[in-house]
């Protein structure tokens, strides 16, 4: 890897010469400008504004534009005489708990890497030092014209340095959290726990720029002079009404996402009504057939079937005992009705057969018993 900056680390009366190395690097597909008529590189040239023309890089220097517009030029040898320790040197100045970092103070990261043989036993004595204290060194250094400061920290057998913004450069939170009073209910809370704990860890080593892939194989398609992939189409969310309903929905995804694991215990998070719990229902009874045998022993007797009208009679006495046990209020309704059913058929028999043979005599009596 190669160096960006030279210098040392101060540790006290202990100098470490090092070398400033770059700890990460961009895998970003990059693009060139063209003229979309005919595909030429659009580029950018330095003009100067009073002569109207294109200088070279060694001809450009260094200004500061005040207040009123003026230019005030600045030397690589004013830069060079600043009157601060830091020029050529990673100044430690204080020994800190890695909690006491804001991660919102983090920027680009580098590793410091031991220059020569003479450098390796304070680099090493440095490195074993944060590892048995288990904190991280703030050091100030200056770094591509200006002063920064930055987090020393074990890295493997390596020290890593993040360059860190200062304190008055983090802006606070004001106006970012809602301005209404929100309360969150205890069983919303435990949803966000389930959730949380369905996603679980993940080994970040497993992450990838699928955007990236992507755009790789656009890049591909059109090289070879194919028809680029088409993107999947996505289910376009719905809006999001029940929080509630949000986070149970979320619980179940996040679980079938994960192979299907543990899919019961969603299931408990339904409402479910209070009658599937096996509670007979009150029309039971009437339904078991009560009013179809009493209608049908109805229709029948007022035919004029007595045989049939004995029948229902028989029907109804014996399915008296189970109506009894479905409920009393229903038994005692079904025997009323069948009581006035039969009555009136019999008034209605005995005025049909006035007039009839002695045979319908006979069975008048047969039918006031059976009454």
């Amino acid at each position: 890897m190669r160096s960006i900056w030279n210098g040392a680390i101060s540790f006290g009366l202990v100098s470490i010469p090092i070398k400033l190395v770059n700890a990460t690097e961009s895998h970003a597909v990059s693009f060139r400008q063209i003229h979309t008529e005919d595909g030429g590189r659009i580029r950018y040239r330095k003009v100067c504004e009073l002569e109207d023309r294109e200088v070279a890089q060694a001809e450009i220097g260094k200004a500061y534009e005040d207040a009123d517009g003026s230019m005030v030029p600045i030397t690589d040898e004013d830069l060079s005489h600043l009157p601060i320790p830091t020029a050529r040197t990673i100044e430690i100045v204080a020994f800190v708990p890695e909690e006491r970092i804001d991660p919102l103070q983090m920027g680009a990261a580098y590793y410091l890497a031991a220059s020569g043989a003479p450098a390796a036993k304070p680099y090493t004595l440095l490195r074993e030092a944060l590892k048995r204290s288990n904190r991280v060194a703030i050091a100030k250094f200056a770094l591509r014209g200006r002063e920064r400061l930055g987090m020393l920290r074990v890295v493997g057998d390596a020290i890593a340095m993040h360059g860190l913004l200062w304190p008055d450069e983090v802006r606070a939170p004001e106006g970012v959290a809602p301005d209404a009073g929100v309360t969150v209910r205890d069983q919303e809370l435990d949803l966000a726990d389930a959730l949380m704990d369905t996603l679980g860890e993940i080994d970040l080593a497993d992450l990838h720029d699928e955007y990236r892939e992507a755009l790789e194989e656009v890049i591909a398609a059109k090289s070879a002079g194919e028809t680029p992939p088409e993107a999947r189409e996505e289910a376009a969310p719905g809006k999001v009404l029940d929080l509630m309903a949000a986070l149970e929905s979320s619980v179940r995804a996040a679980r079938e996402s994960r192979g299907g694991e543990e899919d019961a215990p969603a299931e408990e998070a339904e409402v479910r009504s209070l009658r599937e719990s096996g509670t007979p229902s009150r029309q039971t009874p009437k339904e078991t057939g009560g009013k179809k045998s009493t209608s049908a022993a109805a229709k029948k007797t007022a035919a004029g079937k007595t045989a049939a009208g004995k029948t229902a009679g028989k029907k109804a006495a014996a399915k008296e005992p189970a109506k009894k046990t479905a409920g009393r209020g229903t038994a005692t309704k079904s025997t009323t009705k069948s009581t006035t059913a039969k009555r009136a058929a019999t008034a209605n028999t005995a005025t049909r057969s006035a007039a009839a043979t002695n045979t319908a005599k006979k069975k008048a009596p047969s039918r006031k018993r059976s009454a």
